[in-house]
């Protein structure tokens, strides 16, 4: 599945629009990477355990985002956003797009 934070894909020709498409993550923080992340905020830096799991929050939103998208009989998501949210404790990672059934341009 193509994904593709514009709105048009190069060499191909978008046929069917399916709709809006999401996948969310939440992610909440636990006493260990509160810990370590003290320790960054006190000395600077980076928190490497906190980049870690909000990588893998986004890659997990945005592969929720294409199963719902093959769902929907899409062959790839155009537009797509990363959104990040802080709740209390959690944080939210939202992706959205839009789902779309695309072909290859034929050659001349």
């Amino acid at each position: 599945m193509i994904v593709s934070t514009t709105p048009t894909l190069e060499g191909m020709r978008i046929t069917a629009y399916h709709g809006i498409v999401f996948g969310e993550v939440i992610i909440g923080t636990d006493f260990a990477r509160d810990f370590a992340a003290g320790f960054t905020n006190l000395f600077g830096g980076r928190s490497a355990a906190y980049e870690e799991a909000l990588a893998e929050a986004r890659q997990d939103a945005l592969k929720e985002m294409k199963k719902r998208a093959r769902a929907m009989g899409a062959s790839a998501v155009v537009g797509v956003d990363m959104d990040y949210e802080s709740l209390g404790q959690m944080m939210m990672v939202t992706a959205s797009g839009t789902a779309v059934t695309a072909e290859l341009l034929e050659k001349e």
